[in-house]
């Protein structure tokens, strides 16, 4: 059975070794793959906004059971000069930090001590989201959460075993993700060996899988933030592999209007990991279909959120990537913006009608280049990556790039402050704020000092 990661989990596995554990929002670990305004500032502060993500899994040895942590952490935060948190508060098993009417609460991560991962149980009684809400308030920070979306279990490396709702509630298999392998069709819930260990991913396309996800949103809602961010709102690790379930077939059947005769085949062969030297008209109909269904979700999603409190601003992050993010089956731009007269052999005249920006207050893009890639005008640089942003977003929303300090190339095993005011200035100069991956590596890597001087060294620039 052929199967293969797009974000490998075997890398993300042992620089988490060496780093801090966490689940990086989307993180490229092979870079050769073929209206509302954001924080609006005070009167007298012209200043873009700063964001410091807090990874759950990352950081939740710190935090699950002391407040006092959440404290410390925040003044510090706000002293390196930092305006907002991003609060991930649903990593990739699924179970949530926040009260909900159906997920259920994190009892347990799995975290990297000594020489290998043990689990680490939440005796903490307290509220972990509305902790932080607290504290934030007291700093003059903002809160955003973030959840990850279409995940819905996570298999463990090392024999450790598996957590989540697929796992717990075995009639939950239907919503799993169903993949293309060169066997046939597989659940992602069959392949528990020690080979595919990770994140359990949803279909996004099942109804059932989008009325959960909804309904987790709506309960988030209801806390005192000022925005909500989706990561992982795409197709599974698999990529292109993913998903042939039924329920894809009769949706994709119906909304193209195409008969298959033969699945997967007259879509995909089996197995495929990459498109061919050709794509099919019919290749680029599955395509359009995959971002039509993402796209339809961010639109409910930005709607629950809204409708629940019109002042908390809803977006998303996304690998900056675009130009190989469709394997994903999102289109994050501007429906104005057209990848088919930009060249992009793999969308169809109609790719363009499913980016979403439009639906987003504002979104995060993972600028997420090696140390030794900060600069640049293209794509796999942290100053191209923002730039590009900006022209495919087309103002629909504000965005802001940012790096990931501990697990891109170069970056990891610390010692890389020197890099750090550079990387500030090549995405906030860029893009409409800034945002870093992760607090973990901030502190294991004692970063406060660097980003204080890169900070400062913006703010001169807005006096």
């Amino acid at each position: 059975m052929r199967l293969l990661k797009l974000y490998s989990v075997y890398a993300a596995i042992a620089l988490a070794a060496v780093s801090c554990g966490g689940n990086s929002p989307d993180h490229p670990w092979n870079p050769d793959w073929d209206k509302k305004t954001d924080t609006d500032p005070t009167p007298t502060d012209n200043s873009k906004p700063r964001y410091v993500w807090i990874d759950a899994a990352a950081n939740f040895s710190d935090y699950e059971n002391d407040k006092d942590r959440i404290a410390a952490d925040l003044k510090k935060i706000k002293d390196a000069g930092f305006t907002d948190i991003i609060v991930d508060v649903r990593p990739t098993c699924g179970d949530v930090l926040f009260r909900s009417s159906v997920a259920d609460a994190l009892k347990k991560v799995d975290v990297w001590k000594g020489s290998s991962y043990v689990w680490v149980e939440r005796t903490g009684a307290y509220d972990y989201l509305q902790a932080f809400v607290d504290e934030a308030r007291k700093q003059d920070l903002k809160v955003n959460a973030s959840i990850n979306t279409f995940v819905g279990g996570y298999y463990c490396p090392y024999g450790l075993g598996a957590d989540g709702m697929l796992f717990r509630d075995k009639s939950k298999k239907s919503w799993a993700s169903v993949i293309n392998s060169e066997d046939g069709l597989v659940n992602v819930m069959d392949l528990n060996s020690s080979d595919d260990y990770g994140a359990r991913f949803l279909n996004p396309a099942n109804d059932s899988v989008q009325k959960y996800v909804l309904q987790i949103i709506k309960d988030l809602a209801s806390y005192d933030l000022d925005g909500i961010i989706l990561d992982r709102c795409r197709y599974d690790d698999y990529g292109l592999q993913s998903d042939f379930s039924d329920v894809s077939r009769s949706k994709f059947e119906a909304w193209s209007g195409i008969s298959v005769s033969s699945w997967p085949e007259d879509v995909m062969p089996k197995g495929a990991t990459a498109l061919g030297g050709s794509v099919s008209e019919v290749q680029k109909k599955w395509l359009a279909f995959r971002a039509h269904v993402i796209h339809d979700f961010v639109e409910k999603a930005a709607q629950t959120v809204h409708s629940v409190n019109k002042d908390i601003r809803f977006g998303a992050y996304v690998g900056a990537w675009y130009s190989s993010y469709y394997i994903s089956g999102v289109n994050w731009a501007s429906p104005k913006y057209d990848p088919k007269a930009d060249g992009y052999r793999w969308a169809s005249a109609d790719y363009k009608n499913y980016g979403y920006a439009d639906h987003c207050d504002f979104m995060f893009l993972g600028a997420y280049a090696g140390r030794d890639d900060i600069w640049g005008s293209g794509e796999w640089t942290m100053q191209g990556f923002c730039k590009q942003g900006g022209e495919l977003l087309k103002g629909d929303t504000k965005f802001s790039g940012g790096p990931d300090i501990g697990n891109s190339t170069g970056w990891v095993g610390g010692g890389q402050a020197a890099y750090i005011p550079d990387a500030v200035k090549a995405c906030i100069e860029n893009s409409d704020g800034f945002f870093v991956f992760d607090l973990c590596h901030i502190k294991m890597y004692d970063y406060w000092a660097a980003f204080k001087k890169g900070i400062d060294d913006y703010l001169k620039t807005v006096e």
